[in-house]
């Protein structure tokens, strides 16, 4: 009777293991993009190419900073630094965005950091992407912190330490808000990425004056740019953001390959995620908030506001056009019309930066 008793209880295990692992089962998708990743890993280790890293825009408090970089498959003899272009450089402004797409990323490979004075071992992700906060103690200002996977191929990765005493932050959104690009509709989503020299990426009229007229309201505060885009295309909207006179600031993007629970991840839980790891990181900051109402941005804002009011300054949307309402998503009017904003905090609407940056004058945010 025992033995049947604990054989029953052994099945039970097992098959709440076995539930248990086809749950926790990453996307069939993930799976085939996990094995490609290794096939292809295999086969250019064999024609000894070398690992490379892509560093990004990172940032951080006084205390703990947040690196940011990608793990990359390079051919032999490129040099260390290929994807570590200044900015200012303007030979390098006029790529077709297809280009970013062609690497191959490299998992779960180890990546050493020298940040300041202390030196740190982190990890890449299934999709080469390393994400690591560190402990680190840096005075206010712009750092550079070193990466590397092997003596040799060190890049080297801007750091923004923002001012214990700043109060107001901007977060904005990119997509059809410093830059026309109708990004929802597959095709022209394709045409703007894959072919479009980015030298030809329009700029929405206004919106970087307003930018640059809010820093000097706000001399500490940082500005972050929150994008469902693919961090394949930092190096592009990097460019086309110092080309067009935006204040410098981090990247805040994404992974486009697959999950552990979908194909594609979603772009309005990515802001989501974005503004409540912001928050938590500069517990004590008001944000202004700048999107355009041809996506999901006016409801994400909305229940941000709900959820932290005390944090919000202002929220200021920018109003599509109507061709550019129906090349977004397929209709004339805003996509949310559904999920208003709300009377507080201060809500401003207009179709450019110039008009944001009127309806900010009247309200008293901005001297006239």
């Amino acid at each position: 009777m025992g033995i049947s008793s604990g054989l029953t209880s052994a099945r039970g295990a097992l098959r709440a293991v076995a539930s248990r692992s086809q749950t926790d089962r990453p996307h069939w998708a993930a799976r085939i993009e996990d094995v490609k990743n290794a096939v292809m890993g295999r086969a250019l280790r064999r024609l000894h190419w070398d690992l490379r890293l892509q560093p990004f825009h990172g940032f951080g408090s006084g205390a703990r900073v947040r690196v940011l970089a990608k793990v990359l498959y390079a051919s032999p003899g490129t040099p260390a630094d290929f994807h570590d272009q200044p900015v200012h450089d303007m030979r390098t402004m006029a790529v077709r965005g297809w280009r970013n797409f062609a690497g191959q990323v490299a998992p779960h490979r180890t990546v050493h950091v020298l940040l300041g004075e202390q030196q740190f071992t982190v990890r890449a992700d299934r999709s080469g992407i390393v994400d690591a906060d560190l402990e680190v103690a840096l005075p206010a200002g712009h750092h550079e912190a070193v990466l590397w996977t092997a003596p040799g191929n060190e890049v080297t990765a801007a750091i923004t330490v923002v001012p214990d005493e700043a109060e107001v932050g901007l977060v904005s959104d990119i997509d059809d808000t410093v830059m026309v690009t109708w990004l929802p509709r597959p095709l022209l989503a394709f045409w703007n990425a894959f072919v479009v020299h980015q030298s030809s990426r329009q700029v929405v009229p206004g919106m970087p004056m307003l930018y640059q007229r809010l820093a000097r309201e706000h001399p500490t505060m940082p500005v972050f740019y929150l994008s469902t885009g693919a961090w394949n295309v930092f190096p592009v909207l990097e460019r086309f953001l110092y080309r067009n006179g935006y204040p410098d600031g981090p990247l805040l993007l994404t992974d486009w390959g697959p999950t552990n629970t979908g194909f594609f991840r979603s772009g309005p839980d990515h802001k989501h995620r974005a503004l409540a790891r912001l928050t938590a990181e500069f517990p004590m900051m008001r944000w202004i908030l700048v999107g355009d109402d041809g996506q999901h941005d006016p409801s994400i804002y909305a229940e941000f506001s709900r959820r932290h009011p005390d944090q919000v300054d202002s929220v200021l949307i920018r109003q599509l056009t109507e061709p550019e309402q129906l090349l977004a998503h397929g209709s004339r009017r805003p996509r949310e019309h559904a999920a208003p904003l709300p009377a507080t905090p201060l809500t401003l609407e207009a179709s450019d930066g110039h008009g944001l940056l009127t309806e900010l004058q009247r309200a008293g945010k901005i001297s006239s």
